[in-house]
C-alpha cells in the first residue's frame, strides 16, 4: 500500500449541539483530532488552513468515508477537500541507506601492564 494524504474541511465552530450545550471551537477541534487519530491506517493528523478549520491525515489505507461519516456524526459538518499520494515518502524510501565503516581512532596508546608469573607461591600470597 502507499501513504496517502487526507485533507477534510470541518466545521468546527461550535454549530453541533451535544445534550446540554453547544461544543465550542477548541472543544470541537480536539473531539475532530481525536477522531481523526482512532481511525484505523492514520499515522499522524494535523490542523491546517487559514481557520485551522481543516484536518490533514497521513497513513496508509485510511477510509476516507468511515472518518468523514464519524466527524460528521460527533463533531459537525465535513467534507473531503482531497486525497492523494504522499509523495514525501516515496523519496525517502528511494534514498537507499549507506553503510560507513566505522573507524575507531584512540587519541593515546593503551598502557601495557607487565604481567609476574611466579613458580613458587610466595608465603605472604593469599591465593594458592
Amino acid at each position: 500500500m502507499t501513504k496517502q494524504v487526507v485533507v477534510l474541511r470541518v466545521t468546527m465552530d461550535g454549530q453541533k449541539n451535544s445534550f446540554c450545550c453547544v461544543m465550542g471551537g477548541h472543544e470541537a477541534r480536539t473531539k475532530a483530532m481525536k477522531i481523526a487519530v482512532s481511525v484505523r491506517g492514520v499515522e499522524e493528523a494535523s490542523l491546517k488552513g487559514p481557520e485551522k478549520d481543516q484536518i490533514e491525515v497521513k497513513g496508509e489505507g485510511i477510509d476516507t468515508v468511515e472518518l468523514t461519516t464519524l466527524i460528521r456524526k460527533k463533531v459537525g459538518h465535513a467534507d473531503i477537500v482531497s486525497v492523494k499520494e504522499d509523495k514525501k515518502e516515496d523519496k525517502k524510501e528511494d534514498k537507499k541507506a549507506e553503510v560507513v565503516p566505522l573507524m575507531v581512532c584512540q587519541p593515546y596508546p593503551m598502557p601495557s601492564y607487565p604481567i609476574y608469573h611466579h613458580e613458587e607461591p610466595c608465603a605472604s600470597c593469599s591465593i594458592m
